[in-house]
């Protein structure tokens, strides 16, 4: 089953990007594979979205 993806345009500054950037190399994502996983994890963690709900973030960029 796919997961509807929607597009935004995200501002963001130099410094977090090039951090995001190496953070998503460690984890051998893309840089916006690695955004989503970490929004994602914020949500659950802060129950905004529930477990069942959260589907796995796939590197398909």
């Amino acid at each position: 089953m796919a997961v509807e993806k929607k597009a935004y345009p995200l501002r963001i500054s130099a410094a977090v990007l090039e951090a995001v950037q190496r953070w998503a190399d460690d984890d051998l994502r893309s840089v916006n594979a690695q955004i989503e996983f970490v929004l994602r994890e914020a949500l659950r963690k802060n129950g905004r979205l529930k477990h069942e709900n959260a589907e796995p973030v796939v590197d398909d960029d």
